[in-house]
């Protein structure tokens, strides 16, 4: 369905990869089951690869895109795009203006609330 298994929401200073360790870390009971994590090329190198592999088993596919100024659907990775569609259009998204990092993530959690009833 292109919903997120995990949510972390973290400060600034924490890079895309290190906040992925930690999100991983932090929900690794709900993603023990997955086999492969879906990432674009902002994930790729062989130690992040490492790091997902060694903490819960699953592989890690970079989703490159092929020619940077051509539409091509490349696969599985509109499933991503859709969901950031999807996010969009929440006007309290756009625009982080929270205090705390644990309101964010409510936000978040309460868009994706809407999303999903919205679909059933």
């Amino acid at each position: 369905m292109g919903l997120p298994h995990a949510i972390a929401v973290t400060t600034a200073d924490v890079t895309d990869r290190d906040g992925a360790i930690q999100m991983i870390l932090l929900n690794l009971d709900n993603l023990s089951h997955v086999e492969k994590f879906l990432v674009d090329a902002g994930y790729s190198g062989e130690r992040f690869a490492n790091q997902v592999k060694d903490i819960c088993g699953a592989q890690v596919e970079v989703v490159k895109r092929s020619e940077l100024h051509k539409f091509v659907v490349l696969p599985r990775r509109w499933v991503v795009e859709r969901l950031f569609g999807w996010l969009d259009k929440f006007r309290r998204l756009w625009k982080n203006c929270e205090r705390k990092l644990y309101i964010s993530a409510q936000i978040l959690t309460f868009a994706l609330i809407a999303i999903l009833s919205r679909r059933f």
